[in-house]
């Protein structure tokens, strides 16, 4: 992901240039004596992948320091960048880690911490927004300023943002993966949490897909006796018991979504999804046609 560097102050773009350079100016510190970001605004860190770290760790080393500020009065370190780093080192049984310190202030660290995780696109779209939210409650930055900092339109710091606006269990199924943010930011555009639920939980029933849904937002928000999602609801009640197990039996085989839509007792239509010409292809043997 390109970062532009050039949008940040001149204090921000030095640390990350030193921090990739071939300079040695750098330290081996107890891996005790440093502790992670309370305020670190990714939640999330893959075990499998940390596994697979943690093993490239223990044969070839950490390759690229750590960035660490002093914590006043301890001797102890906090991390400001290379989290997922000193979790693999640890994994690894490795007892010291090479690290860059740096006085940061509050607000640099924030940042720091917040553009490290952007450039390696290790956030999830609800953690990026957090992590806008944080700088504006905390050092009560503009999003233009944000914007400029971590080198993205004010446009898309405000998409971000809106995701924030989205009920706790939208949030949940965004979170998990059950819905895209093309998803919910099509729900955005409805009137009330009840409404964006209730589609929500329409879309993980029906594999709608991003079109499809805001279709059926135009809809609803032209509706004024809500007769629409009542009736979605009916249809998704009906839903034959041993269609919706069919579902996930091939949808596990297949790897893939797939929605059976009845027409009748003894018809229906198999809609299976494929992500590509070679996956489609790869269903296609599948099937060994």
């Amino acid at each position: 992901m390109g970062v532009n560097l050039g949008g940040l102050g001149r204090g921000l773009g030095a640390i990350f240039t030193e921090n990739t350079s071939e300079d040695n100016s750098y330290v081996y510190l107890k891996i005790s004596d440093v502790e992670p970001n309370k305020n670190q605004p990714r939640s999330k860190f893959d075990s499998e992948g940390l596994k697979e770290l943690a093993d490239s760790i223990a044969a070839y080393g950490i390759l690229q320091p750590l960035i660490v500020k002093p914590i006043f009065g301890t001797g102890s370190y906090q991390i400001v960048a290379g989290e997922r780093r000193w979790r693999a080192a640890r994994m690894a049984g490795v007892k010291e880690v090479p690290a860059i310190i740096r006085e940061l202030n509050d607000r640099e660290q924030a940042e720091v911490t917040l553009i490290e995780n952007l450039q390696r696109e290790d956030l999830s779209p609800l953690e990026e927004a957090s992590g806008y939210k944080a700088l504006i409650d905390s050092f009560s930055l503009t999003q233009e300023q944000i914007s400029k900092t971590v080198g993205k339109s004010r446009s898309s710091i405000t998409n971000s943002l809106r995701l924030l606006a989205l009920p706790e269990n939208v949030r949940k199924k965004l979170s998990d993966g059950s819905i895209s943010v093309g998803h919910a930011r099509t729900l955005l555009s409805l009137q009330t949490a009840e409404q964006m639920e209730r589609v929500c939980d329409l879309i993980i029933e029906k594999s709608l897909s991003v079109r499809e849904v805001e279709e059926l937002c135009k809809k609803i928000n032209n509706e004024q006796d809500k007769t629409l999602l009542n009736s979605f609801d009916k249809k998704t009640k009906k839903k034959d018991p041993f269609l919706s197990d069919v579902e996930v039996s091939l949808k596990r085989v297949l790897g893939r979504n797939v929605l059976i839509i009845p027409k009748s007792k003894k018809k229906g239509v198999l809609q299976l999804e494929f992500y590509g010409n070679d996956d489609l292809m790869d269903l296609v043997k599948a099937f060994k046609l």
